[in-house]
């Protein structure tokens, strides 16, 4: 009996005490949530600013997340260049499309260049999540040929890239074909315009030469026959 009590007493005063802390946490919180009323303004004001990307006068035809590879020629090997977002981006005006990747955290251009009629997308062998092409990329600044590798991380996702690409070269191809053929039907026009004023312009130099020559040939018998009416002079 003795042990049984001295179990129970030894329970009690955890057991209080453990009950007090609730309550005092109960308490605290109850003042934390406690709405005072009060305003305090903030120490610094902040203000929007408007952030610009570039794409603004853009839309997006393709936007997928991928890992983007660059060959280095020096080194010849493969290297990161970013894990982020690939889009494909027609101008609004111009019509012109570009490839753009982006890194996902810091949006650093790893990526920048024309999709053109000669670009073209292979498969990389032995993995078919996976694209190569050339390209004259802007990424950096400046001008350069790059080798990519693109790698998904679906084969779908690699396949959609790939033919919309292709579909998007081939477009631009049709558009600088229309366009040298338009400049060249302006051009054949341009000629003929200036052809048939080259030949009005002759012409109607002719009849003025004519007029010329005419009254050059008039003066001259006028001068012989007023040459011949005159009095003969006495020996």
């Amino acid at each position: 009996m003795a042990s049984s009590i001295s179990a129970t007493a030894a329970s009690e005063p955890e057991h209080s005490t453990k009950e007090r802390e609730e309550e005092n946490a109960t308490s605290t919180r109850a003042a934390e949530d406690e709405d005072t009323g009060a305003q305090v303004a903030p120490i610094v004001k902040l203000e929007e600013v408007a952030v610009t990307t570039g794409e603004e006068d853009e839309d997006a035809i393709l936007d997928l997340k991928a890992k983007l590879y660059r060959f280095d020629k020096e080194g010849n090997q493969w290297k990161e260049r970013g894990v982020g977002t690939v889009k494909l981006l027609k101008h609004k005006e111009s019509a012109k499309v570009r490839l753009v990747f982006r890194q996902s955290k810091t949006l650093k251009i790893c990526a920048n260049h024309l999709v053109l009629p000669t670009i073209n997308v292979q498969e990389h062998q032995g993995n078919d999540k996976s694209c190569l092409w050339h390209a004259a990329d802007f990424a950096d600044g400046e001008l350069k040929d790059e080798l990519f590798c693109i790698r998904f991380p679906s084969v779908e996702n690699c396949k959609t890239f790939k033919e919309t690409v292709e579909e998007v070269a081939e477009t631009q191809g049709k558009k600088a074909e229309s366009k040298d053929a338009a400049d060249a039907a302006g051009l054949i026009e341009k000629l003929s315009v200036e052809d048939s004023k080259k030949e009005e312009k002759e012409k109607e130099e002719v009849p003025v030469a004519a007029k010329e020559v005419s009254k050059t040939t008039d003066d001259k018998v006028k001068a012989e026959v007023e040459k011949k009416d005159e009095p003969a002079s006495s020996a």
